[in-house]
């Protein structure tokens, strides 16, 4: 196994509050998809998993070289929450840069508490 790329990201979750009370469904409909807004809303901690989310995609970002968003589709990246753990699933530009590196697997760790939600990514071919 051979390590490609690694990324971390930390994000306050009150700026995700602010983001969502903000612009709303607006917001989450650009960032998140129906899959990850259902399990989040489904959560005791809603705006910490959605700050999770948000720390995970943008790990994900890191791990595969992508500097900026320009340009992609945040909902090309979804965080899935399997009964084996967290996979990811891609489309779109996102997914062809991940082919173009080679990508076998994305490993995510994703942790929150009340202020901050982490997310860690190792994509490995």
């Amino acid at each position: 196994m051979e390590i490609l790329g690694i990324g971390t990201e930390i994000v306050e979750c009150e700026r995700i509050a602010r983001m969502i009370e903000e612009h709303g469904e607006l917001f989450l409909e650009r960032v998140f998809t129906p899959r990850e807004m259902r399990r989040c809303r489904d959560s005791k901690n809603t705006t910490e998993r959605y700050a999770e989310l948000w720390a995970a995609k943008e790990a994900v970002l890191n791990a595969l070289g992508i500097a900026s968003v320009k340009n992609l589709a945040w909902t090309d990246l979804e965080i899935c929450s399997e009964a084996d753990g967290i996979s990811v699933r891609l489309q779109g530009a996102i997914k062809e840069r991940a082919e173009k590196l080679g990508v076998r697997d994305i490993m995510v760790a994703l942790a929150h508490c009340r202020s901050y939600a982490t997310a860690n990514v190792i994509a490995v071919k």
